[in-house]
């Protein structure tokens, strides 16, 4: 199973909507994220920075082709716009791939 690591930042202020937005997650995109193979997904938060984790079933290529593909994922970006500060990867559209470079066991 691939596994994919992201960054991002949270506007200054801003981590209480974060949290509340992601307590009240779309079932639509609660589906596409299970479409996507994705599971063990998990978001950590330091200060103004977040920490993404998910490990993709299907591999990495086929989760970022299907969240790039949904209409849905446009809309949650959309609306978390305001409050979180991503680059994204402008060949992927996804946030940027974190490089592993450490493993325990």
């Amino acid at each position: 199973m691939e596994k994919y690591a992201w960054k991002g930042l949270i506007v200054e202020g801003s981590i209480d909507e974060y949290i509340k937005r992601h307590d009240e997650i779309w079932p639509e995109m609660k589906e596409v994220l299970e479409k996507a193979g994705i599971v063990n997904y998990s978001i950590w938060n330091v200060g103004n920075e977040l920490f993404g984790y998910y490990e993709c079933e299907k591999g990495v290529e086929y989760a970022a082709k299907v969240q790039a593909e949904s209409p849905v994922v446009d809309r949650w970006n959309e609306y978390m716009k305001d409050i979180l500060i991503m680059e994204m990867d402008p060949e992927t559209g996804a946030q940027p791939k974190l490089r592993q470079v450490f493993k325990f066991k």
